[in-house]
């Protein structure tokens, strides 16, 4: 069985390649530069390089696949969802060019709501897209990375997350390696097809408020948690280099997902990971919001 993975080098994907190699396949991961490839791996997977943007490109190195763990790349374009449209155009093509059987597509939580979710919107344009044609497909709408953290280390530092949604609105929130669990066994199980949502919600969901509590008790130092207007936070990512339409489509995630906002997929023991917040960060924050002094 020939698995492709994309983006194996993400927090997602890199666990996905190494469960699979663990599994005893060689998967063939497709990535940009397979020099970001970790050195342990690379004797233990075939790597292509290759652009998602381009389909050209993906159809090519995606030919004699039998299933596909398809990750929209990230995009830092002014316009992000004509980004995601390319993307979409490449595995559609990859899928029906080659004939591939089989797709995990790594969506989100809001994807549902198929507008009026900011960048979410790029995903559910690609499960819209693959649900429209003959493929067994599972979409995974996950919910809130642990490892978005990682990106306001300076703020984890600083002891006061800013935050654009309620404090005391829950929202699943989920380890990436979970994700990836849950992956592999979807492209690995024979016991399913047709067109299926799977969602992954991580061990519970959580407040804001329980979030900076979990992380003060996993890390040791005092995080609390501020809720600041939209208009601040628009202008905090525009002076940290962001295009007004990538803004718009972060800020978007969160307003489009706030207040009167339900899960399509509630909370089942199918849906239901094990990895919790405050062991995450205890592997993985504490060290690094360490001061150096």
């Amino acid at each position: 069985m020939q698995i492709a993975v994309t983006t194996p080098t993400g927090n997602v994907g890199r666990h996905v390649v190494a469960m699979l190699v663990r599994a005893g396949l060689r998967p063939r991961v497709l990535l940009r530069d397979p020099g970001r490839l970790a050195p342990e791996l690379r004797d233990h997977v075939d790597a292509v390089r290759v652009d998602q943007f381009e389909a050209d490109t993906v159809v090519a190195a995606t030919e004699g696949v039998d299933a596909l763990f398809w990750v929209d790349p990230t995009t830092g374009g002014e316009d992000p969802l004509a980004d995601y449209a390319h993307a979409t155009d490449s595995v559609v093509h990859a899928v029906t060019d080659n004939r591939i059987g089989r797709v995990v597509f790594q969506s989100s939580v809001g994807a549902e709501k198929r507008h009026g979710a900011g960048e979410i919107d790029g995903l559910a344009h690609t499960e819209a897209a693959l649900d429209r044609i003959d493929v067994d497909v599972t979409h995974l709408r996950c919910g809130y990375f642990f490892t978005n953290l990682e990106l306001q280390l300076d703020a984890l530092r600083a002891g006061t997350l800013e935050v654009i949604l309620p404090l005391d609105q829950p929202m699943a929130w989920v380890a990436p390696r979970d994700i990836a669990e849950v992956a592999v066994t979807r492209l690995l199980s024979p016991d399913w097809s047709g067109h299926r949502v799977r969602a992954v919600h991580g061990p519970a969901d959580l407040t804001w408020r329980q979030v900076g509590d979990i992380l003060t008790a996993a890390t040791g130092r005092r995080i609390g948690v501020e809720r600041i207007p939209d208009d601040a936070m628009r202008d905090r990512l525009l002076g940290a280099g962001m295009t007004d339409g990538l803004v718009e489509a972060v800020l978007g995630m969160s307003i489009g997902l706030r207040e009167d906002f339900v899960p399509e997929q509630p909370r089942t023991v199918e849906t239901t990971t094990t990895t919790t917040l405050a062991a995450w960060a205890y592997d993985h924050l504490r060290h690094r919001i360490t001061d150096a002094s």
